[in-house]
């Protein structure tokens, strides 16, 4: 219910992003990539489109940080970027709050402990999130994961909640020192 009511006020600044990255040359507004949730189920994440899709000479797409547009920096720091997962959460894919959603090529990399991340819903935020970010370690990221599933409670969600209103007007954690998102995950 939260999630739909957020969709409803969230409306107008949805419609004028999609004008904007419209203004800024992008053919299309959404970013949809299979993501892995409660239980490994694979989903599709929505997101307002950030980067181009620019590929080198083979076809293969260019590096993050060469794809990224300005407007998608912006997009990204301020997380508006993750509006559309609202849409993820009314489906019943994510949650307002859990593990973010991560790509289905690293579950043959986790170890069993890392796994349990998906034994609750991910989330468009979460307790590694407010801890960190993209700033963090894949590791951290992982023991913050799994302690939060382990912990998991209503009242700390809404401490995570309110906690990602602070980071987002602060812009805290959002690419890892040298990337423009954060590397990829290659196992322990």
């Amino acid at each position: 219910m939260a999630a739909f009511v957020a969709l409803i006020l969230f409306l107008p600044v949805m419609l004028l992003i999609i004008i904007l990255l419209k203004l800024t040359g992008h053919h299309s507004f959404f970013f949809v990539q299979k993501r892995v949730g409660k239980n490994d189920c694979i989903f599709n994440l929505l997101k307002f489109k950030t980067m181009t899709d620019a590929k080198n000479e083979k076809g293969v797409l260019l590096p993050d940080a060469i794809r990224l547009t300005p407007f998608g920096k912006w997009l990204r720091k301020s997380s508006l970027d993750e509006i559309p997962q609202l849409i993820n959460v009314i489906k019943g894919d994510m949650s307002l709050v859990g593990p973010r959603p991560l790509l289905p090529e690293y579950l043959p990399l986790y170890s069993a402990e890392q796994r349990q991340r998906h034994q609750v819903k991910p989330g468009i935020t979460g307790w590694a999130q407010v801890n960190g970010r993209n700033a963090i370690s894949w590791t951290k990221k992982f023991e913050l994961d799994v302690w939060y599933v382990k912990h998991q409670h209503f009242l700390l969600d809404l401490t995570i909640i309110f906690k990602t209103i602070g980071k987002i007007f602060r812009s805290e954690g959002i690419s890892q020192q040298g990337n423009a998102t954060m590397e990829p995950f290659r196992g322990e």
